[in-house]
């Protein structure tokens, strides 16, 4: 009776092919070797944002960075810049490159001046609505006041309510006009200017626009006050 001959080759094929085909998916999954070192680490990128806000010296000060970001290690020094008080722009300037925004926990504490009381825009600050008070001032986008009789006499921009720490942002600059001020009126056309008295007919702080009087002719005109005491007409 014939004997069916066996091929221990024809049975071990399978058995390699798949062992082979293991062996590929384990590869796949394991990091490829130097794969972190082309990273860049979220430490630096951190250290850079916080540098650019001078926050070095603040009590605590933490980039918000997800643990999942992958950037390219950069191959030169990153740059970063403050486009806020606690905002950060951070990039790489490879070819090509990378950029982000990065937001900054920053606190520091400081004694500052602090409204007492509610201040009206355009009213000059007393020295009964202020008081000194230890605050973290992290987040606050101007400078802030230390002495009380720094602010006294300023105007304040806006209305604040009691509690707000002012900032020199918050103030006006120069002396806010009141209605019937003096002022010099100037027309700018075809690149010629001309000056003329005139009297405001009402209040304004710089920058703001307001109603003047010419005092020759008597026309009531409307201009932008763009210096202390000069009214830019409008067209």
């Amino acid at each position: 009776m014939p004997v069916a001959e066996s091929h221990p080759s024809r049975v071990a094929a399978p058995r390699l092919v798949w062992v082979a085909i293991v062996l590929a998916l384990a590869w796949a999954a394991w990091p490829a070797p130097g794969a972190a070192q082309d990273m860049q680490s979220l430490d630096s990128i951190s250290e850079a944002a916080i540098n650019a806000l001078g926050a070095g010296d603040a009590q605590s000060a933490e980039a918000v960075l997800a643990h999942s970001l992958r950037l390219r290690r950069c191959q030169q020094p990153l740059q970063a810049v403050a486009t806020g008080p606690t905002t950060a722009q951070v990039r790489c300037d490879d070819s090509p490159g990378w950029k982000l925004y990065v937001p900054v926990r920053v606190r520091r504490e400081a004694e500052v001046v602090v409204l007492r009381s509610p201040a009206a825009a355009g009213v000059p600050i007393t020295a009964d609505q202020l008081v000194v008070q230890r605050r973290d001032i992290g987040a606050e986008g101007g400078a802030t006041f230390v002495d009380p009789a720094t602010l006294v006499g300023r105007v304040p921009s806006r209305a604040m309510g009691p509690g707000v720490v002012p900032t020199e942002d918050d103030l006006s600059l120069g002396t806010p006009l009141r209605r019937g001020d003096p002022v010099v009126l100037v027309s700018r056309t075809g690149g010629v200017e001309v000056r003329m008295p005139g009297r405001a007919l009402g209040p304004a702080q710089a920058g703001g626009r307001i109603g003047v009087e010419n005092v020759s002719s008597r026309r009531v005109l409307r201009g932008r006050l763009v210096a202390e005491g000069v009214v830019e007409l409008l067209p």
